[in-house]
């Protein structure tokens, strides 16, 4: 059986922001129902006091300021080492059977100077390739009969070390890029590994996205 607590629940979890405004209690529940407040009656197909939405707001939101963030501020306080690099160039390619032929070719050019930033990821149709932009005549001709989708060019990196428990608890990730989000950034490569990730932002954006990772740790 349906009823205005739960209804309400669903539809505030169909909301990830207006969720997160609910934990962090910036938002006035009053306001909030009134909106709401159609959408609530039409699900229920009955007439809904005010009140009795604000009261399962309000039970909500208590709840979501737990459930949310005890957890995940107590790992983000113990955020680790925060690295920037700058002058990044993101390539995409198109996979190809000839591709990581040319990807080991690239390595041995990277390995011989330990200097420069290089990282890669695959997915099932595209080879994604970061390197510093000292590199890119070398990408490009290594790769010039592959296919090239987009190019990138004047991007930071920004390597996050997480400690070991971000992989047992929910949200971490998301409670992070929701900040970014908030902030306006905009992430061209999201690259992870089970205690580290790596975003990609353009230069211009690459010190307000440094300071709202940093800022987590002080929560």
């Amino acid at each position: 059986m349906k009823t205005i607590s739960s209804v309400v629940e669903q539809y505030i979890k169909k909301k990830p922001f207006l969720q997160s405004a609910l934990a962090q209690g910036i938002i006035n529940l009053t306001s909030l129902s009134r909106i709401v407040k159609p959408e609530i009656e039409d699900e229920l197909g009955k007439d809904i006091r005010n009140g009795a939405i604000v009261m399962a707001l309000k039970r909500l939101s208590d709840d979501l300021e737990f459930r949310a963030t005890h957890k995940i501020i107590k790992v983000l306080k113990n955020i680790g080492e925060i690295t920037v690099r700058s002058s990044l160039t993101d390539y995409t390619f198109l996979a190809s059977d000839t591709i990581l032929t040319q990807q080991a070719l690239l390595l041995e050019a990277v390995n011989t100077n330990q200097d420069v930033f290089y990282t890669s990821s695959r997915g099932v149709n595209e080879i994604n390739i970061v390197v510093s932009n000292s590199l890119d005549s070398v990408v490009e001709n290594l790769f010039k009969t592959e296919r090239c989708t987009q190019k990138a060019e004047n991007l930071s990196s920004i390597t996050v070390k997480l400690p070991s428990e971000n992989v047992s608890v929910p949200g971490i990730y998301y409670f992070i890029f929701q900040r970014l989000a908030w902030e306006g950034i905009v992430l061209f490569e999201v690259i992870s590994t089970t205690n580290e990730f790596t975003i990609l932002v353009n230069d211009e954006q690459v010190d307000i996205a440094f300071k709202t990772i940093k800022d987590l740790k002080t929560l």
